[in-house]
């Protein structure tokens, strides 16, 4: 799994709520491949994947560390789309 190393600052990481926990959500490249997505603002979040979506603050380490065993290929920080869809290379896996 290949992830920029940048500092321990916390990141806005999209999650799934349900039955009393908190799910990641991971999605999927336009190759097919899972991927972690991560944010540095609330204004990236919803500027990519629209408003409503609920998020938890991780730091890259920590994400790393929970998605090292789920065959997700990366983690690609702040990317960009447009308000009320994810990102064109982005799909919910």
């Amino acid at each position: 799994m290949e992830i920029s190393h940048r500092n321990d600052s916390p990141l806005l990481v999209p999650v799934r709520p349900g039955g009393g926990t908190l799910a990641l959500r991971l999605f999927r490249t336009r190759a097919g491949e899972r991927t972690a997505v991560a944010f540095t603002s609330r204004d990236r979040l919803v500027e990519a994947l629209g408003d409503g979506h609920a998020w938890m603050w991780l730091d890259e380490r920590a994400l790393r560390g929970m998605v090292k065993d789920l065959g997700v290929v990366g983690i690609v920080v702040d990317p960009t789309g447009t308000v009320g869809g994810p990102h064109p290379s982005l799909w919910a896996a």
